[in-house]
């Protein structure tokens, strides 16, 4: 296809779908000649991609141009390959280490990981921004005086290992390798956002379930 059918199928403009060429964002189309090139489905597919992660997620530019990196390098297996394009998104900053609350949330986390024997997330926390994320939700927690403790995380814990697992098998669906690692990118994009939507549904739910409108 060529640029106005790929910006017409894709909903994007031919002066985005430029610039994400300038960036990087999309790789060449195939030349016909000095003044025309031509665009196929994986193109389609990726530009769909880019233009979720930047108009529905709000990734900078350059954070799209690195998280694409680490999902085109095939070089690296499966596992690194996935969390080196997750860890590449936007993250919390990072603790202060310092902190005693800090500190007492590294504590619980820890407890949490033990106890519920998740011996790979031990071995990757000291680079997950998901672990130093939990670290400092705990501890803003503790902060303001709530005992948030391993043993009242574990059942959501668990929980959210069965979401992981039902991701996973999600993934597992779709035919190439690329396909894959793209839609466990866009599933921390824009999955991410249902689940909290799905849940703050269910805690209004519950909510008026127990306690009615009246009180």
């Amino acid at each position: 296809m060529r640029l106005a059918e790929l910006s017409e199928r894709s909903g994007v403009s031919t002066a985005t779908i430029k610039y994400y060429l300038r960036e990087g964002l999309l790789a060449p189309g195939r030349q016909i000649n000095t003044t025309t090139a031509e665009y196929d489905e994986e193109h389609l597919r990726r530009l769909r991609l880019v233009r979720a992660m930047i108009q529905v997620g709000g990734v900078p530019v350059a954070t799209v141009r690195e998280v694409l990196d680490h999902v085109d390098d095939d070089s690296l297996p499966r596992t690194i390959r996935l969390g080196a394009a997750m860890w590449a998104l936007p993250q919390v900053p990072e603790p202060d280490e310092e902190d005693e609350f800090v500190r007492a949330a590294h504590h619980e986390v820890s407890a949490l990981l033990e106890q519920l024997g998740w011996e790979n997330a031990k071995r990757l926390s000291t680079i997950s921004p998901a672990y130093r994320s939990l670290v400092v939700s705990v501890a803003a927690f503790r902060r303001l005086g709530y005992g948030w403790g391993a043993e009242l995380m574990a059942p959501y814990a668990e929980l959210m290992h069965r979401t992981a697992v039902l991701d996973l098998d999600n993934m597992e669906t779709h035919p190439s390798e690329e396909e894959r690692i793209e839609f466990a990118i866009l599933g921390a994009i824009i999955n991410e956002p249902i689940l909290q939507s799905l849940h703050r549904l269910a805690q209004e739910e519950e909510t008026a379930r127990r306690y009615g409108f009246d009180e």
